[in-house]
């Protein structure tokens, strides 16, 4: 079992969710994000109802990249090791290229792409010390295709994110060390809470127990809930792209 885990964007959706499922099995959980208020009340939540574990939180920045390294590692020594490090900290801010908002889509760009790749070397560094180590990272059903409008660079994103882990996987094949890429469907958050098409989405609770159900196989590559996301991801492949971009 992967008893310590650490989980980045902590302090809401997926992250929040996550840890609330893996709390309940026993885990304990180093969790970090920008906000730290939200944390200390889920900490106090967290520790009140499963007294067997123990709940570690800081602020993290992914965007700071020193501060991924110094949190990460203060955490293997909170928690004396690290089993599993989920990469699940992101934003969905964006817009059509070329009307403006040339900011937003970087500052997504750096945070879902950049901001993954130090996290992921943060915790690989921990994971190879080790020998040992399970890196998880929460990508999209959208890096599937490229999207339109609003989801243009957030499906870049997460494609280059799927991209990279399997790079990643294929660098430790042989090794104790294992990689997961996640692909969630429409689930509940923030970030997608504005979406006027949201097909076939799922609410926060049922979305991570389905999410924490994958993680815990170790797959290389999931996608969640798999009904319907599985067959949804196939046709995406092969529908015409504007039959695609209706579904955002």
């Amino acid at each position: 079992m992967r008893k310590n885990i650490l989980i980045t964007g902590a302090s809401s959706g997926l992250g929040e969710g996550m840890a609330r499922e893996f709390a309940a099995k026993g885990c304990n959980l180093a969790l970090c994000a920008r906000r730290l208020e939200p944390m200390q009340s889920l900490k106090a939540e967290l520790e009140a109802s499963n007294p067997s574990i123990k709940v570690f939180i800081r602020e993290l920045d992914v965007c700071d990249y020193p501060q991924v390294f110094e949190v990460f590692n203060a955490f293997r020594e909170d928690l004396g090791s690290l089993d599993r490090v989920i990469v699940n900290a992101g934003m969905g801010r964006g817009a059509s290229f070329g009307t403006g908002y040339f900011e937003a889509n970087r500052k997504t760009a750096e945070t879902n792409f950049v901001g993954a790749l130090a996290q992921c070397e943060a915790a690989l560094e921990i994971f190879r010390a080790q020998n040992s180590g399970h890196l998880v990272t929460i990508s999209s059903i959208s890096a599937v295709r490229g999207m339109p409008r609003a989801i243009n660079i957030y499906a870049a994103t997460k494609a280059g994110l799927r991209t990279m882990t399997e790079g990643i996987r294929a660098d430790l094949l042989g090794t104790p060390i294992k990689a997961s890429c996640i692909l969630p469907g429409f689930i509940l958050t923030p970030i997608n809470s504005d979406l006027k098409k949201a097909p076939m989405r799922v609410d926060l609770k049922t979305g991570c127990k389905a999410l924490v159900k994958a993680i815990e196989r170790e797959p290389a590559e999931a996608k969640v809930p798999a009904w319907p996301w599985v067959p949804v991801a196939l046709a995406m492949k092969y529908l015409p792209l504007s039959v695609v971009a209706k579904m955002t």
